[in-house]
């Protein structure tokens, strides 16, 4: 523990930004992958068999293991920042996909004919009533894929990534040496706060963006 103590205190300033760069391209990754996502359930959730099409494409993404995918994105994006944040983005697809189509398809149609019935649009209702209504399912899978994005991104220093993965694949490729060990360390331990840290943050969101009625 004193020798990564050590480096952490030697290094810092470093450790701050490849955080900062983690925790950036995560959030970023989540949020383009929510948008997507809640897109495509809009689209599909009346559909049975668009939806079921939308989510096994989506759950096939996901059984890729990270290395493969990465690969395959190499030749189209080279590598750094692009072929990660892309990656990150496809993992990231499934649970929003699946738990806009659900929450979506589980709202009382009542609720939408009320709607409906006082003068609401089709886009109104969807904005104002059923998205509102399965935002805390929405918030449920972007919390599932920032945590499954914190760890992914780790691995995406095989492509020149951004973020601690760096340090971890660096202190591996320097086994024997006196900083190998406390280099992936740190950047391990920082990646499991981190990944906390933006847990809390997205529940403490839900509270102040979820009504009391809904939860």
């Amino acid at each position: 523990m004193g020798a990564l103590w050590e480096y952490i205190t030697a290094h810092y300033a470093q450790l701050a930004f490849d955080s900062y760069q983690h925790v950036s391209a995560v959030v970023q990754s989540v949020l383009i992958a929510t948008v997507i996502g809640v897109a495509i359930g809009v689209a599909t959730y009346r559909n049975a068999t668009a939806a079921s099409l939308a989510t096994s494409t989506s759950s096939v993404i996901l059984t890729v293991p990270a290395f493969a995918l990465l690969g395959l994105l190499i030749p189209l994006f080279g590598l750094g920042v692009v072929p990660a944040v892309t990656a990150l983005v496809l993992y990231s697809l499934l649970p929003i996909v699946r738990n806009t189509i659900v929450g979506l398809s589980a709202v009382d149609p009542a609720l939408t004919d009320a709607a409906r019935g006082l003068g609401m649009s089709r886009l109104d209702t969807l904005a104002r009533v059923e998205l509102r209504l399965v935002w805390p399912s929405i918030l449920s899978a972007m919390r599932i894929s920032t945590q499954m994005s914190m760890g992914v991104l780790a691995i995406a220093a095989y492509v020149k990534g951004p973020g601690l993965g760096n340090l971890i694949f660096t202190g591996l490729a320097r086994v024997g040496s006196p900083t190998a060990v406390p280099m992936a360390l740190a950047g391990t331990l920082l990646i499991v706060i981190l990944a906390l840290a933006l847990d809390a943050v997205l529940v403490l969101l839900g509270r102040l963006t979820t009504s009391k009625g809904i939860r």
